[in-house]
């Protein structure tokens, strides 16, 4: 078998003809004139090697009936074909059919977004490099995007950390604020992570992390978005019980002003915070309670 040298100097003999006869002969349109889609206004639809042609993710106007042979010879989708059929006729360009940004809005994402939310909106990691030179999304840490025109609000970063560590639980501190209970603004986003769960280390976001295990991981938590985000956070009775069984760290009259202002505002009541002790005991808890009940 010839090496690649042998290969080499027999290229320099024969110089380019023999590749260009062979280009000639293979690279001809596999669509034909009469395959629908093929042509936009008269002009064949041609994609270059290494770039990556845009077509709606869903309709913009009623299916149209679409020939079988049309997937077979150039591989588009019915329903991409059927667009794209919709777009010539009504002489609309094919990129104008769908804004992307408007499609991530569709299904819920206002604000931050990573890559693998995208086929939700009907999308792929292909357009994302485009959306950032238009200046449309703008990426604002390592697999974290937001959409530019995004209103900026008190919960952007919460919604950060959230997308950050998905496996997490909004808590303490951060979810009083959230539930507008006592008057705590910290400027710390207060995260649970598992007990065995590595401590996330992200220098841009300023985090403050506990440990649940157990039925503390689940118990009276709830999931929520911030700004389009999933996350999870717990429940307002969760939140003032855990004041108590974190007091070290938050502070008694932090874990006080929650517990009267919670009631005060009917936000909790006492038997939701009861069955919070049955399952998380508290004594600084329970005998806030049975002052309350006296």
């Amino acid at each position: 078998m010839p090496g690649k040298a042998a290969i080499a100097r027999a290229r320099q003999r024969l110089g380019v003809e023999p590749l260009e006869m062979l280009y000639r002969a293979v690279a001809v349109p596999l669509a034909m004139s009469e395959t629908v889609g093929t042509f936009y206004r008269g002009w064949r639809l041609v994609s270059l090697d290494g770039s990556c042609l845009d077509v709606a993710a869903y309709w913009v106007a009623a299916p149209l009936t679409l020939p079988v042979k049309l997937k077979q010879n150039v591989g588009m989708s019915h329903r991409d074909a059927d667009i794209l059929r919709h777009a010539s006729s009504a002489g609309t360009p094919v990129s104008a059919a769908r804004d992307p940004v408007a499609a991530l809005r569709d299904v819920g994402i206002t604000a931050f977004f990573r890559p693998s939310q995208l086929p939700e909106a009907g999308l792929t990691r292909n357009q994302l490099p485009a959306l950032l030179r238009s200046g449309r999304v703008e990426r604002v840490a390592r697999g974290l995007y937001r959409i530019a025109d995004a209103e900026a609000t008190e919960n952007d970063s919460l919604a950060m950390a959230c997308a950050r560590v998905p496996n997490s639980v909004v808590c303490l501190l951060t979810a009083l604020r959230v539930y507008e209970i006592g008057t705590q603004s910290p400027a710390d986003v207060w995260l649970a992570i598992r007990h065995k769960a590595r401590v996330p280390r992200l220098p841009e976001l300023r985090l403050r992390t506990v440990r649940f295990s157990g039925p503390a991981w689940t118990f009276g938590v709830r999931e929520t978005r911030f700004e389009g985000v999933a996350a999870r956070i717990t429940s307002p009775a969760r939140t003032v019980a855990d004041c108590f069984r974190f007091e070290r760290l938050v502070g008694a009259e932090v874990a006080l002003e929650a517990f009267h202002d919670a009631l005060r505002q009917r936000k909790v009541t006492i038997a939701e915070l009861s069955r919070v002790v049955e399952v998380l005991p508290s004594r600084r808890l329970s005998a806030a309670l049975d002052v309350v009940a006296m």
